[in-house]
């Protein structure tokens, strides 16, 4: 892992009400801190509960992580540990395979179920 990653921590199980100031006030005392970001829903802007805090140097990212995790916060026990490296994802626009024609099989290769075509036809 390199330099850059090791300084960088994940610290999950937040309260939904903690600010970014809070969290950077919390890991201020294990020394200089690069940035705090707590993730949000995008259409809601809530909390969702985890953040990442980057430290200006892997010492103190790891002194951070001694003193932190494991630590209660608002009534939940904080998870500290180092930040996995941030990995690229598609984008995607929609909520996966909503458009077009869909082929569907309700039993078997002939489609199953009421077939009209076998079905003798009634005239009242």
């Amino acid at each position: 892992m390199n330099e850059a990653a090791n300084k960088k921590l994940y610290v999950g199980s937040l309260p939904y009400s903690i600010t970014e100031d809070e969290l950077r006030d919390l890991f201020s005392q294990f020394g200089e801190i690069e940035s705090v970001r707590i993730i949000t829903d995008k259409f809601t802007g809530q909390s969702k509960g985890f953040g990442f805090v980057e430290m200006a140097n892997p010492d103190d990212a790891a002194k951070a992580v001694e003193g932190m995790n494991g630590k209660q916060l608002g009534g939940r026990t904080l998870i500290v540990n180092d930040a996995r490296p941030e990995q690229k994802r598609e984008r995607t626009f929609g909520g996966g395979d909503r458009g077009g024609r869909r082929e569907r099989s309700w039993g078997g290769e002939e489609g199953g179920g009421f077939n009209r075509e076998r079905r003798p036809r009634r005239d009242h």
